[in-house]
């Protein structure tokens, strides 16, 4: 959760003099957040860098010619024009996973690095969320409050979890998390990834030559991939037709990866059982969106992983420390890839 404040502090400078190597000016880093959003992140920056100049640019103001440049960009939410006045910083942040609104944002210099969050807390949550989603299914769970609704009592046949297929498709940091900790329960779990990953206890495909063999009538899938090309519009009529008859499908990753439109006929025609929703193409789900009103549909609002303030400020000091010392870091993006 955000926090609120009704006064955030747009500049926020704490100086060391004892720790700043003299005739040199402190680090100047720019981050680019809502005033309704400045708080608690402009307080953490300024705690986590006691001897840097931190500066909050308002994202919808026009260009301000009188910029002075940042050493280091917080591109914490989308702006027109920031990367107008900062030309050439020495690295770009984020402060999520996802960094298409980064990528989308005019003028975004080649050649600096963008850097984006790793976990930062997410992973547990995560994971929390899709055994909670998976063990849902396995244990019909969805099927006991139809028949609630219904007034019917029914006990259905417990299905061995070992019998049931689940696949992790995106075998990130986190996706990798959440296939270990579905086969720890004795799931059978298949992984997917671009290129070849080893995770223990999974059983990982790898390239478009392996994916309908990933797909292949899996029970539960769980969709974990970010917003790049090759992922936009990965769930669909075609791919989700693959699973077994009935399968649940979970996405926690990004919505562009599901064409919604069709799911709906996919869970209408039983090919589909349920799904279990947290990101969605336009968020918030639009209230006319009929996933609303899909008995077979859980919609959870963008929540399977929120970003905790403290972990990811940690997170982006830590790195512009390695930086600074001429070290190499973790989470660059590949642009060509988009993650």
């Amino acid at each position: 959760m955000v926090l609120r404040d009704p006064t955030p502090a747009d500049t926020v400078t704490q100086r060391a003099a004892t720790s700043t190597p003299a005739g040199r000016r402190p680090l100047r880093v720019t981050v680019c957040l809502a005033a309704d959003e400045a708080s608690p992140w402009m307080a953490l920056f300024a705690a986590a860098l006691p001897d840097a100049r931190v500066e909050r640019r308002e994202p919808g103001a026009p260009v301000d010619a009188a910029a002075v440049a940042a050493d280091y960009v917080v591109a914490a939410q989308p702006c027109e024009h920031l990367f107008a006045e900062q030309r050439a910083p020495r690295a770009v942040f984020t402060l999520s996973a996802g960094v298409g609104h980064a990528l989308r944002m005019p003028h975004l210099p080649t050649g600096v690095p963008l850097i984006r969050i790793e976990d930062a807390g997410m992973a547990p949550q995560m994971i929390r969320y899709a055994l909670a989603a998976v063990l849902r299914h396995a244990q019909r769970l969805d099927d006991y409050a139809m028949q609630q609704r219904q007034q019917q009592w029914e006990q259905r046949e417990p299905r061995a979890v070992a019998s049931l297929a689940v696949g992790v498709l995106g075998l990130g940091v986190i996706g990798a998390a959440i296939a270990r900790a579905l086969a720890a329960q004795g799931f059978s779990v298949r992984g997917f990834a671009r290129s070849r990953k080893e995770v223990a206890g999974v059983r990982c495909h790898a390239g478009d030559a392996e994916f309908p063999a990933f797909l292949a009538a899996l029970d539960v899938l769980v969709s974990v991939v970010p917003d790049t090309p090759a992922t936009r519009g990965i769930l669909n009529r075609t791919t989700l037709a693959q699973l077994a008859d009935g399968a649940h499908l979970v996405n926690i990753g990004r919505g562009s990866a599901l064409v919604e439109d069709d799911l709906v006929p996919l869970l209408d025609s039983g090919k589909v059982g349920s799904a279990t929703l947290d990101v969605f193409r336009k968020e918030p789900l639009p209230p006319e969106h009929p996933f609303w009103r899909h008995p077979r549909i859980a919609v959870t609002p963008h929540i399977a992983g929120l970003t905790v303030p403290e972990d990811t400020v940690a997170q982006i000091a830590a790195k512009i420390a390695c930086l600074e010392r001429g070290e190499p870091v973790s989470g660059v993006v590949d642009r060509t890839k988009g993650y």
